[in-house]
Formats: C-alpha cells, structure tokens, sequence
C-alpha cells in the first residue's frame, strides 16, 4: 500500500537514496528532494596517542574522511546512531558504544566512564555540547553545504506531506523554506534539538524514539493516518 500524502526527503546524499529505498519498501511515496551537498575538507591528522576516543556523530565524518582515517583506527569509536556506527565500521573503525539518543547523552556516558580525551571527527557547522569533565577537540572533516530547493520541491510542500529533518541544519533550512503557512505540513525530526530548531506552526511536529532512519519512518508511517490524503 503506497500512502498518498508524499514523504520528503531532504538529507543528501548518499544518505537520501538509501533513506528514499528504505521509505519506498514501506510503501511510502517517498520524493528525493535533498536541500544539501556534502563534500570533503583537507584535514590534518593528529597523533592517535593524544587521545583516548574518537566520538563520531554523523555517518559523514567517516564517509568522507579519506585514507587519512586509517592512521586514527586505534582509538575506540562512539557512535551516534546505528547509521554513524555502520559507516565507522565500513570505514575500518573499531564501534565501542552506538548512541541510541543524542550527542549528548552519548558525551554524559563518556563522561562517567572517565574518557576524558575525544576527539571529534565533525562537520564544518557543527552544534555545541556540555563537555562535562572531558577535553573534546573538534576536527572538521567535511563540509554540508545548502543548496537551491529542487524544482519540485514548492508544488510538493504546498498540498499536505511529511518532510524528514535529519540535523538542525535542515529543520532550520526546511522550516525557512516552507514559510509561515505551513499547518498542512507534517515534520519528523530525528532529535529534540533537531524539532527545537523546526519552530512552530506545523500540522504535527513529532520526534523520532531513536536517532536513526528506522525510527524516523516509524513515525512517519504513525503520522500517515493523521495527514490528508
């Protein structure tokens, strides 16, 4: 059964694709439609030693990371998400704890097992957290850049459909993009923090239980019955 109300996608790639591939199985009529493009950043490798984990918090740091990642392999990896984790692994990385909820929550479990020097293998915008006791050094590896709605994408958003936000960068960005009349809209946010940055004034404003694809679509699948057809 194919809903009738379009889901959006709005991640890039190549996260949209498999998200899209994932929806679609569900019977989800589901719209690539990205509103980013990631690209790599040159970055210098620091010494493995001066450090006692590495905290991964998008499957695009080890994506697109390069050879250069290799030479960090000897430090545990603390993933948010199962996606992040499943890259890291792909990447040659060794997983130590997959993050079921946010960066947060991840840093406060880092924190009371005393890991004290992470490194962070992030974005170029990136969100702030609570170090709590630890020494955190960000590490821009990767840019994700905005970038111009597809053609499709004002027809879409002006009848009732379910966009996905996957970071607060693209809640900002879609919430920006939809305007103030936007109660037809539904909006899953794979965080709080993501659904904090969407704002106000959709028709529903629901948050994914865990920080991953599946849960994302699980909630979008719940929200189905209530959007028009």
């Amino acid at each position: 059964m194919r809903t009738g109300a379009p889901l959006i996608v709005t991640r890039p790639e190549p996260g949209n694709g498999a998200t899209v591939a994932r929806a679609r199985a569900m019977g989800f009529d589901a719209r690539s439609l990205p509103l980013f493009a990631a690209r790599p950043l040159d970055w210098t490798i620091p010494a493995a030693s001066e450090f006692d984990a590495l905290l991964l918090t998008s499957a695009s740091a080890p994506r697109l990371a390069g050879p250069a990642l290799a030479s960090l392999a000897s430090l545990p990896v603390h993933a948010v998400g199962a996606a992040t984790a499943n890259a890291a692994d792909a990447a040659g990385l060794t997983v130590d704890k997959v993050g079921a909820a946010d960066a947060q929550q991840l840093l406060d479990d880092m924190a009371s097992r005393n890991i004290r020097r992470i490194l962070w293998l992030c974005g170029r915008d990136r969100s702030e957290f609570d170090a709590r006791t630890a020494a955190i050094t960000p590490l821009p590896c990767y840019a994700v850049d905005r970038i111009a709605p597809p053609a499709e994408w004002a027809q879409l958003i002006a009848g009732p459909a379910v966009l996905l936000a996957h970071s607060v960068r693209a809640a900002a960005y879609v919430s920006e993009l939809a305007g103030a009349a936007r109660d037809h809209l539904a909006l899953v946010a794979i965080s709080a923090k993501v659904a904090a940055a969407a704002g106000d004034g959709w028709g529903d404003l629901v948050i994914a239980g865990q920080p991953d694809d599946g849960a994302m679509l699980a909630q979008a699948h719940a929200l189905w019955h209530k959007v028009p057809k």
